[in-house]
Parts: C-alpha cells; sequence; structure tokens
C-alpha cells in the first residue's frame, strides 16, 4: 500500500473570495481531504465550509497544533493515517501553512518519519509585499512582527534600516492593525526621510492597498489603512 502524504496547505488572506488566491487544483485537494492539523479548528471548519457549503465536517479528524495544544502526542495517530495510505493537510489561520505560523512543527515531525511533505501553492502576505515593493527579491528577512514597547519597536525599525543600508537585505515585517498608527508614527520619526518604505494592506482582497514611498512622503498614504491588517517592507527599489 502506497504511503499517505503531508500537504501543507493554504488558506484566504482574509478575503471572502478565493477564486484568485488559491488554484483550483488545490481547492479540490482540500475539499476531498478528511484529516487535518490545523490552526484552529473553528477557523478551519469554517473555510472548508466557504470552499464547499457541503462539506462534511463530521466525516473529519481535527487536530490543533501550536503552543496550546501537544500535537505530538497524537503523533501515533497520524502515523496510523499515512501508513493506512491516506493524506493529511495541515491548514493554518491565513496564507500558507509553516510559514510565520506553527504548521512548521508537523513538516518536521513528517521528516523526522520520513512521511513525504508537498506544499500547495497559495497566497502568503509576506512574498506578495515583496513581489510589489520593487525591493531586492534576491536578499531578504521576514522579522514578524514588532516588539509591543515603543523604544524596542524603534530600535527595531533602525536596525532595520541599517541591513538595508549596509547589505542591500529587504526586511519585511508586521504588527496588528491597532497598532498600524503608531507604527507609521514611528517610522515617520526614527527613519531617514529618503528611506523606503512599502505599505501593503488588504492583501487579495479588493481593496488592495499597495504603495512604496520614501519615509517623508508617510503622510501621503491612505487614511483608509488605519485598521487593515498590513505588511512593512524597508528596502531599496532595484531601478535598472
Amino acid at each position: 500500500m502506497t504511503q499517505g502524504k503531508v500537504f501543507m496547505g493554504v488558506n484566504i488572506l482574509g478575503t471572502e473570495d478565493y477564486n484568485h488566491s488559491i488554484p483550483p487544483d488545490v481547492r479540490q485537494l482540500l475539499i476531498d481531504s478528511r484529516h487535518f492539523v490545523v490552526e484552529n479548528i473553528k477557523n478551519a471548519r469554517r473555510f472548508l465550509r466557504k470552499l464547499d457549503r457541503s462539506f462534511p465536517i463530521d466525516d473529519c479528524q481535527f487536530l490543533e497544533m501550536g503552543k496550546h495544544a501537544d500535537f505530538f502526542k497524537a503523533s501515533q495517530s497520524l502515523l496510523g493515517v499515512v501508513k493506512q495510505g491516506l493524506d493529511i493537510v495541515v491548514l493554518s489561520d491565513a496564507g500558507c501553512s509553516g510559514i510565520a505560523d506553527p504548521g512548521a512543527q508537523v513538516a518536521a515531525w513528517a521528516h523526522e518519519n520520513n512521511i513525504h511533505v508537498h506544499p500547495l501553492v497559495g497566497p502568503s502576505s509576506i512574498v506578495l509585499t515583496l513581489m510589489a515593493s520593487g525591493f531586492n527579491g534576491q536578499r531578504f528577512r521576514f522579522n514578524g512582527y514588532l516588539p509591543r514597547e515603543r523604544k524596542e519597536r524603534q530600535r527595531a525599525l533602525k536596525d532595520f534600516e541599517k541591513l538595508v543600508k549596509s547589505q542591500n537585505e529587504t526586511q519585511l515585517f508586521m504588527d496588528t492593525p491597532f497598532r498600524n498608527m503608531h507604527v507609521l508614527e514611528d517610522l515617520f520619526e526614527v527613519l531617514e526621510p529618503n528611506t523606503e518604505i512599502c505599505i501593503a494592506a488588504n492583501l487579495t482582497h479588493p481593496d488592495q492597498y499597495i504603495k512604496t514611498v520614501r519615509v517623508g512622503a508617510l503622510e501621503e498614504l491612505s487614511p483608509k489603512i488605519e485598521k487593515m491588517p498590513l505588511m512593512f517592507a524597508i528596502g531599496r527599489t532595484q531601478i535598472l
């Protein structure tokens, strides 16, 4: 019997419309699957029902991963699923599993047990921001969430700026929407006016907003981004 695989699944980035961000064959694989390791069970069920209103939730096995659940306690159960030739799909709450979420632990577990890991195609806010920024796409770093404390946050932003200048390494980062304006204020206050910033808001949504400007022009950004989910990048535009 052929052994099952672990598929690193994909989710939408908040928008209700998945047609332009998740390929049809990937959607079909998700709909046909019955064994899932998920970041949040409620969110995973809601997403699968969006893909297919008649999706048989009650026929599925859902295992929650992350710091609030001991994934490895259920590893024997998962091994049994794979040995039966059945596949397991990893689902994050948004974007690509294993990127900026706990899905990486499932991929690591699969490799340790000689199970094939198959990444699926879908939207990643990190990659989409980098693609649209005009910054260096060959040397870049994702720094996750900014520190909560303002002094530490400002220090981190200055460090990012130094890396851009010294190594031409694009610096990507994010924060929670309710701190958007605080981050923008910090960028304006501590970075040099000619430093370039990319702001990517509501990626894949109909009203997505992506703008690369110099720090001195941050005040000209659309006020609508105040409460939108944002990705930030500091870099240097690559002019031919």
